[in-house]
Order: structure tokens, then C-alpha cells, then sequence
């Protein structure tokens, strides 16, 4: 009730005329808090309130909503938020895809609300596999290090490597989807709250592969079931820095990536770090996903 009126910009007196009650009832009901149970027909002119009360309006209550249940654990406004999270098999790559609902989520390093479009998002990295499919059917050249341009053997399910951004681009024109904004990837990896990383806020290693792992390859894309994002999304720390279609801002032609690999150091596995390169670098250590619009 109470994130509502802010959220509108209202005075207890204006907020209860639109609502049509008393003043002294909405003072009782902010202070019942998330215990308060309405009768039917004051909550449908919340609801009602609520959405007729524009776009501004709805985008500042989302992020009090989540902002709230971020620093009070409420159990009420948790449910609000969470999601169960329904697979879909994607029928230009043939990949697992899981939806990202509209609205806030807490962005960046200094938790910062934003608002962005529902979008579907690769469960897993790219693989070998995948990309030997798109090679097949379009005869694009395929990574340096693949021996006499055929898949590696015993590396199908590991995430594809030695990729530019302009391959990973061509990849997901040919199957019908983009790379994801830098935005969106964050949100798939952090959640509406703002966790630190996938898992929680807990910097637990042991749930991805960085450097720190000792491994020092990749691994496959199924691997740590234990380091899965809040929408069931794997590999967002670790195994290969992956590219989004956000151009960097530290000058033209290149753009940026995300999520940190096996040669990283742990410390630079957080989904909110920022780094950039070149479109035209590949590396053994970065790959990509794709998104399609929700």
C-alpha cells in the first residue's frame, strides 16, 4: 500500500479520494503492512489504481517492490517476484531457452533500478556442437583450432571458442536470434534483487570454473548445476567470457563481454563487471549465447 502511494506520488488525503476511502483508512492499512487482507472490492481499485496509474508510475513501484524485497527478505513481496522459470527448445538452433520477465532489476555495481523487455535467453553457452551445425548449413569458416575444421572430439557439450564478435553475430542471424544486451544478460544472471552473483552473494568458487579451479580448459556447459542463475541459466561465472551486442564505451568496433572464464581469477566473476574488446578478437577462452524478444 504504502510502496503503491509513493510509488504515485500521492498524499494520504489524494492517494484515499482515488481509491475512494478514508484517509484514516489508509493510515491503518500502511500501518498493517504486508499482514492486511482486503476485501475483494478495495483490491480490485488498487489493482485498478495500479494500472491505470502509467508507465512511470508502474516502473517506480516495481523498483520499490524490489528494492524491498531485497533489504527485508519479505516473504509477501517474494512471491510477488518470483518466477517458474518454463523451458522452451528454440526451432532455429534446436537449443533449451528460458524466459526473463519484463521489468526492474537491480543493476551494475551500485544496484541501480532498471527497467528492461521481457526476452528469452540460451540456457547454455553455445557449444561445439551447436556450432558445427551453423558451419554445415552455411559454410562459415569455422574456429582456428579445430582440427582440419572439424569438431574437437570429446568437446561437443563444451562452449565453442576462438569466436570474434562478428562470428558469434553470424551465428545468431542464422538461427533467428540476436546476442543479448549487456542489460539483459546481467538480468538472467542476477535476478530482479540484485544478487552478486548467480547462486546468491555467497563467493563460492567451487560453483564455477575460474582460474582458481586449476582446470585450465573449458568444461562442459552442464557441468555446475550448483552455479545456475535464479531463471535456471548455467555458465554466467566462469568457463568462457561470453559477447553481448552492447557496444563499449571505451571507443568504436568494440563491445562487450561478460561473465569472466577459466583463465579468469575469481574476484572478476561478478555478473556486474564491465569489460570490453575488439569485435575482431577471438581468444581460447570466449564464446557466446543468444536471446530472442519475450
Amino acid at each position: 500500500m504504502a510502496l503503491l502511494r509513493a510509488a504515485m506520488r500521492k498524499s494520504g488525503r489524494d492517494f484515499a479520494a482515488l481509491v475512494g476511502v478514508s484517509q484514516r483508512q489508509v493510515v491503518t492499512w500502511e500501518h498493517r503492512g504486508a499482514g492486511i487482507r482486503l476485501r475483494p472490492g478495495n483490491q480490485e481499485a488498487l489493482d485498478t489504481l495500479l494500472a491505470r496509474a502509467g508507465i512511470p508510475a508502474q516502473q517506480r513501484f516495481a523498483a520499490l517492490l524490489t528494492e524491498t524485497a531485497a533489504a527485508d527478505h519479505d516473504a509477501r513481496t517474494e512471491q510477488l517476484l518470483r518466477r517458474d522459470p518454463r523451458t522452451i527448445r528454440h526451432s532455429g538452433d534446436g537449443k533449451l531457452m528460458v524466459p526473463v520477465e519484463e521489468g526492474i532489476y537491480l543493476a551494475g555495481p551500485q544496484n541501480r533500478a532498471t527497467w528492461i523487455a521481457s526476452f528469452l535467453i540460451d540456457v547454455h553457452p553455445t557449444t561445439n556442437l551447436d556450432y558445427a551445425r551453423f558451419v554445415h548449413a552455411t559454410g562459415h569458416r569455422t574456429p582456428p583450432h579445430w582440427p582440419d575444421g572439424q569438431c574437437p572430439e570429446g568437446l561437443g557439450g563444451h562452449p565453442v571458442v576462438w569466436v570474434t564478435w562478428h562470428d558469434a553475430t553470424a551465428y545468431a542471424h542464422w538461427c533467428g536470434k540476436t546476442l543479448p544486451t549487456a542489460q539483459q544478460w546481467e538480468k538472467a544472471a542476477r535476478g530482479t534483487k540484485g544478487r552478486t552473483y548467480p547462486w546468491g552473494n555467497e563467493p563460492t568458487a567451487a560453483k564455477c570454473n575460474t582460474a582458481e579451479a586449476g582446470i585450465d580448459t573449458t568444461t562442459p556447459v552442464t557441468r555446475y548445476q550448483s552455479g545456475i542463475s535464479p531463471y535456471g541459466v548455467f555458465d554466467l561465472c566462469g568457463n568462457v567470457w561470453e559477447w553481448c551486442s552492447s557496444p563499449g564505451a571505451d571507443g568504436p568496433g568494440r563491445y562487450e563481454l561478460k561473465g569472466s572464464a577459466f583463465t579468469s581469477p575469481f574476484e572478476r566473476a561478478t555478473p556486474s563487471l564491465r569489460n570490453t574488446a575488439s569485435a575482431d578478437m577471438l581468444d581460447d577462452d570466449t564464446g557466446f549465447r543468444c536471446t530472442i524478444p519475450g
